[in-house]
């Protein structure tokens, strides 16, 4: 392993970037850095104070006051764990109203680049190749068919307990792709030197193992 690199993992929700990166952070003993739950952690706050989603100043404004740290699969927001409760459904719904402002998205990714500045890091988003770290390391883009995509998240759901409907999963996966891949702040695309990875069929052992074999080729 090199002294540091940084590994970028972007791609659509559902495609498989948080399992897969954590799964590389492990194997290879690197920091793993969800840069989602930052957008996620910032979207629940602004629950929790009722404030609205559409109120774009606000949060900006709130994105300048909170302090989010990830440790491990830890998130702490303002010194208190939350990372139980940033993938609630409402959530899911609106982290994408938050994560398109502009100010919301600067400040995000100055805190990013910091943490993959002094060590190697695996780090996914939708815009990590592409803006966060241009010059990544590695750079990969995770894609997977919307049927599954939806499958994987009604099952992450049921599993933390809440009740869903496929149809509405689904519904809110293509609106989410649709407001990241059309926002104007750093929207969701390939990097032209990224390689695209088809997930659908894959687990995520073998996608993490295809990216893990590929960082030690060219080593």
């Amino acid at each position: 392993m090199n002294t540091h690199i940084v590994i970028a993992i972007d791609g659509p929700a559902g495609s498989g970037k948080s399992t897969v990166a954590k799964l590389i952070a492990k194997k290879l003993g690197i920091v793993y850095i969800d840069t989602g739950a930052m957008y996620r952690a910032l979207a629940y706050k602004a629950y929790t104070m009722d404030i609205s989603f559409e109120d774009e100043k606000s949060i900006a404004k709130l994105a300048e006051a909170i302090e989010i740290e990830l440790e491990g699969e830890k998130v702490l927001l303002d010194g208190i764990r939350v990372d139980g409760h940033i993938r609630m459904p409402v959530i899911n719904e609106n982290v994408s109203k938050v994560a398109k402002i502009r100010q919301v998205r600067d400040i995000m990714v100055m805190h990013q680049r910091e943490m993959g500045k002094k060590r190697s890091v695996v780090m996914d988003g939708r815009d990590i190749g592409t803006h966060v770290f241009p010059n990544a390391s590695y750079k990969f883009f995770l894609v997977a068919d919307i049927d599954e995509r939806a499958r994987r998240r009604s099952l992450e759901l049921i599993q933390k307990g809440y009740e869903v409907e496929f149809g509405e999963i689904k519904a809110e996966l293509e609106n989410r792709d649709m407001q990241d891949s059309t926002r104007e702040a750093s929207p969701l695309i390939k990097a032209s030197d990224a390689l695209e990875i088809d997930t659908t069929s894959k687990t995520p052992e073998e996608v993490a193992d295809t990216i893990i074999r590929l960082v030690r080729t060219e080593e």
